[in-house]
């Protein structure tokens, strides 16, 4: 399962991300954790990133993508993984499907946030106030100016990439503003295949489940065919024993000998 989460600041993508990656076993892949990842570890890709950003400029999207192919090839993304933060324009879009399609790869949805800004502006000045209520630093990015203007920027390189995805018929929408558990259900609901129609049948209902539908591990599979297998013995069973008996019961008719008329 490849996924990728779009949503302004603050409309819990993060948090999303890691409970879909937890439950699915697949990686998140989130480029800001990505970057310090590497810049600690050292890699060639790493370095050339610390360089960038130690001259306080912003790194491209061709060391981005390097990184994220670099990421894809871990253990823990072999099963897929969930990008979060990652492409914010066209241009990281386009690019990340030819990485992919290079791979024998592609995405299967892109889940987009939606979010009420008016809202998101109240909760950040509410946080703030209770950080400060006690007695905690408050980051210097973490206000509702800086927030503003995260979310300006956010409309202004993510609407034509809404458009994108849109067109490739990979976009889904869900409300961000609910709780948590909430939302989480309605990204569920997103992969659960409709009921098939009248020529349908279960081919076509085979057909529509998703990834986030199928078993989420070998021994989940495994289970399910020894599961399928054991089924179908005990119904083999249960038939061959009423076979047996209606046998019995016939041979004992043809024995019986018939009374005779008075």
């Amino acid at each position: 399962m490849r996924l990728v989460l779009l949503g302004p600041p603050g409309a819990g993508k993060g948090t999303q991300a890691e409970r879909l990656a937890a439950s699915h076993h697949i990686a998140q892949l989130s480029t800001g954790d990505m970057l310090r990842a590497a810049v600690t570890a050292g890699t060639p890709v790493g370095l050339q990133a610390r360089d960038i950003m130690a001259r306080g400029e912003l790194v491209p999207d061709e060391v981005v993508i390097a990184l994220i192919a670099e990421r894809m090839r871990a253990p823990d993304a072999a099963r897929g993984f969930i990008l979060d933060g990652f492409p914010r324009t066209v241009r990281q879009a386009e690019a990340l499907e030819r990485l992919l399609a290079a791979r024998g790869l592609k995405l299967d949805a892109v889940i987009e946030f939606k979010v009420n800004e008016a809202i998101l502006m109240q909760r950040i000045e509410r946080r703030i106030g209770e950080m400060k209520a006690r007695g905690e630093p408050v980051r210097a990015d973490d206000n509702p100016e800086t927030l503003k203007s995260r979310l300006s920027a956010y409309r202004a390189q993510t609407a034509p990439l809404i458009d994108h995805y849109r067109r490739n018929g990979l976009l889904k929408t869900v409300d961000g503003m609910p709780p948590i558990g909430e939302v989480a259900a309605a990204i569920g609901r997103l992969f659960v295949p409709a009921p098939a129609g009248k020529g349908g049948g279960k081919a076509a209902a085979r057909r529509g489940k998703s990834a986030l539908a199928r078993p989420r591990s070998r021994r989940a599979r495994l289970k399910a065919r020894r599961a399928k297998r054991h089924n179908r013995s005990r119904e083999g069973r249960a038939a061959r024993k009423i076979g047996k008996n209606r046998g019995k019961r016939a041979l004992r008719a043809r024995r019986k000998p018939a009374r005779r008329r008075r």
